[in-house]
């Protein structure tokens, strides 16, 4: 019992691990085949060693210290579990907020119509809801935000609450309807300091804030995020302070709502960081005021890579961008309903949001354990080089005046527009996958009526001169247009796979065609092989084949192309799956269409709709 485990193994060193690698590769490129190069900048390499943190900031620590990397929470994990309610009638609100208090929520979200702020709304509203045990939210007109935080501070004063334990929020963020909508409503911020004052009883009430979800919902990648928080965050403490509010009374108010993405140990690092430089940033306006230096986080998973087709892939989506939050220490999170893409929200759908919190929860334990990713060297790696990209951007938001200026100028909706086009332009090629989309869509699946929704109406009105706005188009739209124009067509088109010659290679192509046609909503037709082409070219034509592929090999294409081809004539389109080495042969024949992995999928399935007259 007194020999230590392992101790006559000698620990191999970095440079005998890469040395192994090297020969594992057989001469295959290191840096192209292991290391990964990311949307945010920098490489991660395929492996980490603790000498790898040796110079890494907040990486000894301790959970609730200041940088408060490692989250604001010394003993737990608990977070709220979050539901948003649009509240109309304040009696069917109220309705459905008691039940999901009995259902595992224990943060609501409420928003409402600036117009039907009162008295008598407030009280029907939150009537039997107990404020102490549970987190309220409220959204509403950005011009009635002080109205409505008087009238709950009066509600709560005469039900006898215990006004210092109550938490909650009052989404007052001005910026973003710049950014969303394209209006400057910038005037809007000088009510910031009467919010404040008007909340002065309910010191955990936070209302200034950060809704970088947005630029989330908008393709951001995750760096751009960050640093636009940051910067977000930056403007309104510099605001504030203008209007005569201390520093640490502002920074005590503020609450980040932001968005997590698919892309799981990045968005865990993510948060990591982002908590390490606020802290950092506020410290600046706040050296003996270290309470005031913690984030507080709302995450919401994603929409931008929501799909109306194959829709339960949506479940596995916001179940990792879930755990990802859960995991990296957030305040609250909101679960998005897979269908909210689509409908307003089954009770079904709300009801799987919900639980898949509740199994993070109670099955997997995600709340008993403080910051389980410190420590682990590829995440501690992810947060330092996230932190540092994001801190790039911030510090050139700044110096180019700030975040509301940038706003103004539109240099912000520019830059997430831009990364937004670069994601449908890679999706179109498939450099990014959309599982059930452009990556493995469901054969047989048809739309049923289902159509994108309109974006959901913000309680308020549209004033001040026309900006720039973000572009809210989702990943998968595009592709959803062109499957639900090819469902209107007058027919089906089919899709034939002429296999011949290597059983192996025309296996693999024939199943590459079948998904990459599939997801124009074709109908595909896959075969075991046939002897000669001109059996295969019959077989299309008695299927009523619109598209003729020829799946084989390379080598084979010489041989068998051109002979199917002119055999099918003009009798449907003609298809060929690769890029031999012969295709120049092949194109002076006449052959025009060649799928591959490197083809734009979304741009070829368009030129084919054009050619069947779709």
């Amino acid at each position: 019992m007194t020999e230590k485990l392992f101790s006559e193994f000698q620990a191999p060193t970095t440079e005998e691990w890469l040395a192994k690698i090297e020969v594992d590769l057989k001469g295959a490129d290191f840096q192209k085949r292991l290391v990964w190069r990311t949307n945010e900048g920098f490489n991660v390499q395929p492996f980490y060693r603790r000498e790898d943190l040796k110079e890494l900031k907040g990486v000894d620590s301790l959970p609730g210290e200041f940088p408060f990397i490692r989250g604001n929470k010394k003993d737990n994990n608990l977070w709220y579990v979050r539901q948003d309610l649009d509240v109309e009638d304040p009696a069917s609100a109220n309705e459905k907020a008691l039940d999901l208090l009995n259902k595992g929520v224990n943060s609501l979200g409420f928003s409402i119509p600036g117009s039907k702020l009162s008295k008598e709304f407030i009280e029907r509203l939150l009537d039997n809801i107990l404020p102490q045990y549970v987190e309220l939210n409220f959204s509403t007109c950005q011009r009635h935000c002080v109205e409505l935080a008087v009238l709950l501070t009066d509600y709560f004063k005469s039900k006898n609450y215990p006004l210092a334990e109550l938490e909650g929020s009052i989404n007052f963020d001005p910026i973003s309807k710049i950014l969303e909508k394209g209006k400057d409503v910038s005037p809007v911020i000088s009510e910031g300091k009467r919010l404040i004052e008007a909340l002065s009883d309910l010191p955990r009430y936070k209302c200034i804030s950060i809704n970088s979800k947005t630029l989330n919902n908008s393709g951001a990648y995750i760096y751009q995020e960050l640093g636009n928080a940051l910067a977000w965050g930056t403007e309104y403490i510099e605001q504030l302070i203008g209007q005569g509010v201390e520093p640490s009374a502002v920074a005590r108010r503020i609450k980040f709502n932001m968005g997590v993405s698919e892309n799981y140990f990045m968005e865990i690092a993510k948060f990591r960081a982002a908590r390490l430089l606020w802290a950092q940033i506020v410290r600046q306006y706040t050296p003996d005021d270290l309470e005031a230096c913690q984030m507080h986080v709302c995450a919401y998973t994603s929409e931008y890579n929501q799909t109306i087709f194959d829709s339960y892939v949506n479940l596995l989506r916001s179940q990792t961008e879930a755990m990802s939050a859960a995991l990296s220490n957030v305040d609250s999170i909101v679960v998005t309903p897979f269908d909210k893409q689509y409908e307003k929200p089954t009770d079904f759908a709300e009801r799987i949001a919900r639980n898949q919190q509740l199994l993070l929860k109670e099955e997997a334990h995600f709340d008993k354990l403080v910051d389980v990713a410190g420590g682990s060297y590829t995440i501690e790696h992810l947060t330092d080089a996230i932190a540092k990209e994001g801190w790039k951007l911030f510090l050139e938001i700044e110096n180019a005046g700030g975040f509301l200026h940038e706003s103004l100028n539109g240099n912000i909706q520019d830059a997430i527009n831009t990364s937004n086009k670069k994601r449908h332009d890679d999706a179109a090629k498939r450099k990014e996958f959309i599982l059930g989309t452009n990556q493995f869509p469901n054969f047989t699946e048809k739309s049923d009526g289902k159509r994108p929704l309109a974006e959901c109406h913000s309680y308020g009105h549209d004033h001040g001169e026309s900006l720039k706005a973000l572009d809210k188009s989702r990943l998968a739209s595009d592709f959803e247009d062109l499957r639900i124009s090819t469902e209107n067509a007058a027919k089906q088109p089919i899709a034939f796979m002429l296999t011949i010659g290597n059983l192996a290679m025309r296996q693999a192509r024939a199943q590459f065609s079948c998904n990459f046609l599939a997801a124009a909503g074709y109908k595909v037709i896959d075969n075991l092989g046939f002897k000669t082409v001109e059996e295969g070219v019959d077989a299309a034509l008695q299927a009523g084949a619109d598209i003729v592929v020829i799946c084989s090999s390379d080598d084979e294409y010489a041989e068998y192309a051109i002979p199917a081809y002119k055999y099918l004539g003009d009798r449907a389109l003609f298809v060929v799956a690769g890029a031999p080495a012969c295709s120049e042969e092949l194109k002076n024949a006449g052959i025009e269409n060649f799928i591959h992995v490197k083809s734009n999928q979304l741009e070829t399935l368009r030129e084919y709709n054009a050619k069947l007259g779709i």
